[in-house]
């Protein structure tokens, strides 16, 4: 069971000790209280994850105590415990909101499973909370036969069992939430939650609250108790991305978070345990980032212990028409991918990726009705870009046909320009992906640096 904070409220002295004794043995911290009354006050600026409270107590009782709480909204899970003659007394008390009751004297063992039933109870509620509000978010396809995606499954199920952390790198678009979601399935956590915060996507005044929580009345606006994304992740993994926009202050906030193990809710004094697994990912070079003072240098060697870098879709466009079937299969239709379509989709460069592709899909589903993707369904900006290349019919006068020489040699710039982009201007790679010398690759290059090629094109 994990170690929780747990208040005993009783007017016996004895019977606190008692308690408070038994609960250390179980490995949980301890806070007592006389009556109800001083109970409230403690719940007013400690976080407590159950409370244990006898019902016949002078000033405020159990019952009162209760009734209290569900005035004051607050949702803590009670255990009352009772001698023989207070059963109606504790039914009436299950039916105020506690989850569970024990008799007078309490054995070890019965607390126990007592306190593991109701706190699981409660943990499963905060679950299903958090994958309500999760419901519905579109998730990118995660698809690939190439040799490029061969060695990325390879290293997730390398990096998966383990408990390392993991940097994900790659463009927008390249699928880094799948890629981390697909470590947390193949890790023993799969059964836990996975929990995705984007960075770049929350206000920077509410990444602290929304990471690691906060108690009520911690700040202006805080009217109850809020679980934080690690406290919620514990035993589970959290997905950290567009970590190089995390504000710098809040980063070393984090870096003691993740070499402790630890967290401490906005507005307490009392840290918790957790069992941590951190992944994270960015778009842009993470040395980078560090350079221009955007990401720690030591937050990145603490989450740099296993780095996965996703290709770009340019690169691997032999999974582009699989791509494709699976993305429309999530729409529920089963299409194919006409010889014209798939040299547009193959010819361009996707800035945008799986994701811009996905788009793309799904707007030709809207467009075209029958099971094959054609040219027609496809947006101007990739049916443009072989026009020009396309040849001339056999009755169109050759006179308005383009010259050969010319055409041949626009094409090939144009196929120079693009393996340079995938190279990133590495001109022996580019030779060999186009299976030339690279003499001739500098050669090619000087005939055609008069023109204006657009490698997208």
């Amino acid at each position: 069971m994990t170690p929780s904070t747990v208040l005993i409220v009783d007017d016996e002295a004895h019977m606190r000790r008692v308690l408070e004794i038994m609960l250390r043995q179980l490995g949980h911290r301890a806070l007592v209280a006389v009556d109800g009354r001083q109970a409230l006050e403690l719940l007013e600026h400690e976080h407590v994850d159950l409370i244990l409270t006898d019902l016949r107590m002078p000033v405020l009782d159990g019952i009162g105590l209760l009734e209290e709480m569900t005035a004051r909204q607050l949702s803590v899970p009670t255990i009352v415990m009772t001698a023989q003659g207070s059963i109606e007394t504790a039914v009436k008390a299950l039916k105020l909101g506690a989850h569970d009751y024990l008799l007078r004297p309490v054995d070890l063992d019965v607390l126990e499973l007592a306190m593991q039933r109701v706190l699981s109870r409660e943990k499963l509620r905060v679950q299903h909370d958090f994958l309500r509000e999760q419901a519905g978010r579109p998730v990118s396809g995660f698809f690939g036969r190439s040799a490029a995606m061969a060695s990325v499954f390879e290293q997730i199920r390398q990096v998966g069992p383990t408990r390392a952390s993991v940097l994900i790198t790659g463009e927008t678009g390249t699928g880094k939430e799948v890629a981390a979601h697909a470590i947390h399935q193949a890790s023993d956590r799969a059964g836990e939650l996975f929990v995705a915060v984007n960075c770049a996507a929350l206000p920077a005044d509410m990444v602290e609250a929304e990471l690691f929580g906060y108690e009520k009345g911690s700040f202006t606006g805080a009217a109850k108790d809020r679980v934080g994304k690690f406290e919620l992740s514990s035993r589970g993994t959290i997905f950290l991305d567009e970590i190089t926009e995390m504000p710098i202050a809040l980063q070393s906030k984090l870096l003691r978070v993740l070499q402790e193990g630890r967290v401490e809710r906005l507005g307490s004094n009392h840290s918790m345990a957790l069992d941590l697994r951190v992944i994270a990912a960015c778009n842009r070079d993470p040395r980078e980032a560090i350079r221009a003072g955007r990401l720690r240098e030591d937050l990145y060697y603490r989450l740099n212990v296993f780095s996965l870098a996703l290709p770009p879709l340019r690169e691997r466009t032999e999974d582009i028409e699989g791509l494709v079937g699976h993305l429309a299969a999530r729409q529920g239709r089963r299409i194919r991918v006409s010889p014209e379509a798939l040299a547009c989709l193959q010819g361009y460069a996707w800035p945008g990726n799986v994701r811009e592709l996905d788009n793309v899909v799904q707007r030709a589903l809207v467009l075209g009705r029958g099971e094959q993707l054609e040219v027609q369904h496809l947006p101007a900006d990739l049916t443009r870009r072989t026009a020009a290349a396309a040849p001339p019919t056999a009755d169109e006068p050759l006179a308005e046909t383009l010259d050969l020489r010319s055409a041949v040699e626009a094409l090939e710039q144009r196929l120079i320009a693009r393996a340079l982009l995938a190279t990133h201007d590495n001109k022996r790679q580019a030779a060999a992906k186009l299976g030339i010398s690279e003499r001739a690759l500098w050669y090619k290059l000087g005939r055609g640096k008069s023109a204006e090629v657009d490698p997208t094109d």
